[in-house]
């Protein structure tokens, strides 16, 4: 087996063990938080996108929360059934279907966006605000950095 004297092979190899573990620790909390409003993760990620965005063609949801197509539309059919959002069709291209908020939803996620948030800020709260920014900044360059690379 071939050993590892590099440093810089090293280090990130641990970075990467370290922001798996980070990741499924922060996600774990954050799935719990959402189930005990009755939503998976993705039906909260789309009622997310739609509060914060409003309307949105469907074809966009599945970009803004990273889930692909086939998961966007079996999770509009459950929230639409749910009385949460709502297709509407584009007047100005037939093509085009967006997603709304209906009344129900909108009053679903005025309930349980701030109590989801504060529970975030609790899971977050291992880091100050200011190392929280630090942290988003680090985490932006380290994606950006996996960009640059794959287009060598």
């Amino acid at each position: 087996m071939a050993q590892m004297n590099d440093e810089a092979e090293r280090t990130a190899l641990k970075l990467l063990v370290v922001l798996s573990k980070a990741y499924k620790s922060v996600m774990e909390e954050a799935v719990k938080d959402i189930k005990t409003y009755g939503l998976s993760a993705s039906e909260f990620g789309i009622l997310e996108v739609l509060y914060a965005k409003g309307p949105i063609p469907l074809q966009q949801i599945g970009d803004k929360i990273l889930i692909t197509s086939g998961t966007i539309t079996y999770n509009i059919d459950k929230l639409e059934n749910k009385g949460l959002l709502k297709r509407v069709p584009c007047e100005a291209d037939r093509r085009v279907t967006f997603a709304e908020l209906t009344e129900a939803g909108a009053a679903l996620f005025d309930e349980i966006f701030p109590r989801h948030s504060n529970r975030m800020e609790s899971v977050m709260g291992g880091l100050s605000t200011e190392r929280q920014k630090e942290t988003i900044e680090l985490l932006k360059a380290l994606g950006k950095g996996v960009a640059l690379s794959n287009k060598e």
